[in-house]
């Protein structure tokens, strides 16, 4: 199992989760929830659920991935699998992102 801190413009927002068969969960923190303030991630991860289930990567996340040569040439230099989409996310949606999302790795599950 693989975990990530999920930010929204700096504030984190929830936890995203590669279990080990694959599959993905995002989660809202409690706090986030219930904090009227606070919005969604994303308009495909509504706050009216807390919880989300997936298969695969969540679309949201996945189109923060980069394409092409960049793809290539990020996972050449990294050592990541190309097929890796969560390992990809994690290196590069750290810092520096196009929206108001960051990923950061959490080294150990909880």
């Amino acid at each position: 199992m693989r975990q990530a801190k999920i930010f929204f413009k700096g504030k984190e927002a929830g936890i995203l989760t590669q279990h080990d068969d694959g599959s993905f969960r995002y989660r809202y923190h409690d706090q986030w929830i219930v904090d009227i303030g606070k919005p969604s991630i994303s308009p495909t991860l509504p706050k009216a659920q807390q919880e989300y289930r997936s298969e695969y990567l969540f679309p949201f996340f996945y189109n923060m991935l980069p394409e092409g040569t960049n793809k290539q040439l990020v996972c050449r230099h990294m050592r990541i699998d190309k097929n890796d989409y969560f390992g990809l996310l994690l290196t590069t949606a750290r810092n520096d992102t196009i929206g108001a999302v960051t990923v950061k790795k959490i080294e150990e599950p909880t």
